[in-house]
């Protein structure tokens, strides 16, 4: 959008506008309560596989991951065996993890994230972010290929590969997603909903506030200009910053 040369007008044409949209913006709020309403009545698959995963007291089952909760969600975070840091993008969505967990571990939700490397391999860059959610590997387990997050090289070689419930040429090895869990009182597991690309934008509290300004997320390619959170000053003071584009 050209900012120089946007539209100005009276404060009284303005508000004629602004109600305008008003309207729109009611029947999104609307639309968007009918979908949320649509995937909470979505049917269940129950859990029946025994994955294993690695946490700072050793192995733990799914259903330690829910800790005292009925529900579960997890964020797969794309860390692979070998990496030395996370996905920045993974990382922007994390960085707004801790502040809703604080409301979240007390609305019977537990919020774990999972990668595919080894546990002691993200430890570092867990401490170097700041970061405080509960973070465990699913190495070893097909945790992250059956949830859709993980690909062969077989696969993406052979065109095999699925990201988003559908084949992709542009599948990875390691892509992001979010999966929903939910333990019925006599401990029985359901798998209710997963989501991936677009669809995590619901996490990441940063682009609501993007949406609302002028420039709006102002980027070429989706979290083109996203760092890890520590790298910013590191751009500033060696003025490799992103201005206007």
């Amino acid at each position: 959008m050209d900012l120089q040369n946007h539209p100005v007008v009276s404060r009284e044409a303005w508000l004629a506008a602004r109600k305008q949209y008003l309207t729109h913006e009611k029947a999104f709020t609307k639309e968007r309560d009918r979908l949320s309403a649509e995937r909470r009545a979505l049917p269940w698959v129950k859990i029946d596989k025994d994955y294993r995963f690695q946490g700072p007291h050793g192995e733990m089952k799914l259903a330690d991951l829910f800790g005292h909760h009925s529900q579960l969600i997890i964020y797969h975070f794309m860390f692979a065996k070998g990496w030395s840091e996370g996905c920045p993008g993974c990382s922007f969505l994390s960085d707004h993890i801790d502040g809703a967990n604080l409301h979240l571990a007390h609305h019977d939700i537990a919020v774990v994230a999972v990668s595919h490397a080894p546990f002691a391999e993200f430890q570092d860059f867990k401490r170097r972010m700041g970061w405080k959610f509960d973070w465990v590997s699913s190495a070893g387990c097909d945790f992250n290929y059956d949830f859709g997050v993980s690909a062969t090289p077989g696969e993406i070689a052979d065109g095999k590969a699925t990201y988003n419930y559908e084949k992709s040429d542009s599948a990875e090895e390691e892509l992001p997603g979010l999966s929903v869990f939910y333990r019925n009182p006599a401990g029985d597991i359901f798998h209710t909903y997963s989501t991936y690309a677009r669809g995590l934008d619901l996490l990441v509290g940063a682009y609501n506030y993007l949406d609302l300004t002028p420039k709006g997320r102002n980027e070429e390619e989706i979290m083109e200009w996203v760092r890890h959170h520590d790298k910013y000053a590191e751009e500033t003071k060696t003025g490799c910053c992103h201005g206007d584009s």
